[in-house]
């Protein structure tokens, strides 16, 4: 039996090992090391690689796998 990570919502979705990204609001910037703390809609925290979407603000929505933010969400996202 394998141990169930504490963001594994099978009605909702897996931040860590899901096949799909999350959508998720960025809540703190840590921009010297790459990393944001990031919410989810149902307010699970992660800790998201972001130096793939840098630079990244709180407030900010990202779409995460595997806990690295792949793109930027919403307004003022350039297409």
């Amino acid at each position: 039996m394998t141990a169930q990570h504490e963001h594994c919502d099978p009605a909702h979705g897996c931040i860590t090992c899901g096949d799909q990204a999350l959508e998720m609001r960025v809540v703190a910037v840590d921009s010297a090391r790459g990393l944001a703390v990031c919410v989810d809609d149902a307010g699970r925290a992660a800790e998201v690689d972001t130096l793939l979407v840098e630079p990244t603000a709180a407030g900010e929505r990202v779409l995460v796998h595997a806990r690295v933010a792949i793109a930027k969400v919403g307004a003022g996202v350039a297409a």
